[in-house]
């Protein structure tokens, strides 16, 4: 008997019990969940989408997870919490996959944190910033990456402070993120200035913006400076009637995510001057970490990054981090992997808290500036998210006990 045969003989009953086999045979790929409202937020999606193809190609370009590549299995939600939890469920009974991650909108991260203690599995909320994620709602199983409504607030409060204006107005869409991004705003503000007043405060509904009654009803409460949380195409037709109406004439305006491209550059010769803001100044960010990230960026896609492109590649990376330190995919093993978990962004060190889950991504502060009709930031720097965060004592009395 040939020796190879003899051989496959012997090993044949361990082979099967996957006892010898190699990590690919043995176990296959590592799969990743995603669930997004790519149809409905196509301008933050699609560079996610980008950015977390980047990751999964240098991962398993380095030979994977213990051997295993890494697959992602995508799912649109229709931006609607029904759709990503009908998702969810299929990605982990039909699926098999080992994580989920993903959603953007607020409400929907939050259905899926509460699936994600239901079906005891792990969930990395990427995008959605909701403080609900990490407190009142928050549970062992959901970790979120992205610097929360709070700590994006608290980063523009010192600045809002700063310019000693009494009478604010605020526009935010109406659910979860601008409802908790309004209400912190006005909390942080008034703790900052005491004589602060609010003087208007309108919230239309998300996608469906009514931009000359918003402005109007702003204007007529002659406010010194304006609060803003609209995003997207509710951003783009706001300050379209802002101008045209001069709601923003000699008023300081303070907005959130306004600096994001997704949402500047199509702004174009409307882009406006002296807002103070959130953002990702991507062509001024010298750092190595970033330089690094946005070269193998724009060979692969021959495009600059958006925001979106840093949070899809960096909680990717983060999933595989967190894999490497657990030895593997184990749900239990996975979330004690999380705590403290430290990883290289393109924004530098972050750190997952194991008092909250929250990561430590930061966010940049800056003035736009109409710069020969294309919006930029400048004057920006780079506001790390652990120095705005609350305390382990406060987290106590604001998250449930896992």
């Amino acid at each position: 008997m040939p020796l190879c045969t003899a051989l496959l003989r012997t090993w044949a009953p361990l082979i099967g019990l996957g006892l010898l086999a190699g990590p690919a045979l043995a176990q296959g790929t590592i799969k990743i969940g995603e669930i997004n409202s790519y149809k409905a937020q196509p301008a933050f999606l699609e560079p996610y989408k980008k950015g977390m193809e980047l990751a999964v190609e240098e991962i398993n370009a380095a030979g994977g997870i213990q051997g295993r590549k890494v697959e992602l299995l995508v799912r649109d939600d229709n931006a609607s919490p029904g759709d990503a939890v009908r998702a969810a469920d299929e990605l982990l009974a039909r699926e098999k996959v080992d994580v989920l991650m993903g959603s953007f909108l607020s409400h929907i991260g939050l259905a899926l944190t509460d699936f994600a203690r239901q079906k005891k599995a792990f969930f990395l909320a990427a995008e959605p910033l909701t403080d609900k994620i990490v407190w009142e709602n928050g549970n062992r199983y959901t970790y979120r990456l992205r610097a929360s409504t709070y700590m994006q607030v608290a980063m523009l409060v010192p600045e809002a402070a700063a310019l000693k204006k009494k009478r604010w107005a605020i526009v935010y869409p109406n659910y979860e993120y601008g409802q908790s991004a309004a209400a912190t705003f006005k909390k942080l503000l008034k703790q900052a200035q005491p004589d602060v007043e609010f003087v208007a405060e309108q919230a239309p509904p998300l996608g469906k913006v009514d931009a000359g009654s918003v402005v109007q009803a702003l204007g007529d409460a002659k406010p010194d400076a304006v609060f803003n949380v609209l995003f997207g195409a509710d951003l783009a037709r706001f300050v379209r009637e802002g101008n045209t109406r001069g709601l923003f004439q000699g008023r300081e305006v303070v907005s959130l995510l306004t600096g994001e491209p997704e949402y500047l550059d199509p702004l174009k010769n409307e882009a406006p001057n002296g807002w103070t803001v959130t953002g990702y100044p991507w062509y001024g960010i010298t750092t190595p970490e970033h330089q690094a990230f946005l070269k193998a960026y724009q060979a692969k896609f021959k495009d600059h990054p958006r925001l979106g492109s840093v949070v899809g590649y960096t909680a990717v990376q983060s999933l595989a981090a967190g894999m490497r330190k657990a030895g593997g995919a184990d749900t239990e093993k996975l979330i004690a992997a999380f705590k403290g978990l430290e990883v290289t962004s393109p924004f530098g060190r972050i750190r997952y808290r194991p008092e909250d889950n929250q990561s430590t991504m930061g966010a940049f502060v800056g003035k736009t500036r109409n710069d020969g009709g294309k919006g930029v930031m400048v004057d920006f720097r780079y506001a790390d998210g652990a120095r705005f965060q609350p305390s382990a004592d406060e987290v106590k009395k604001l998250r449930p006990a896992d």
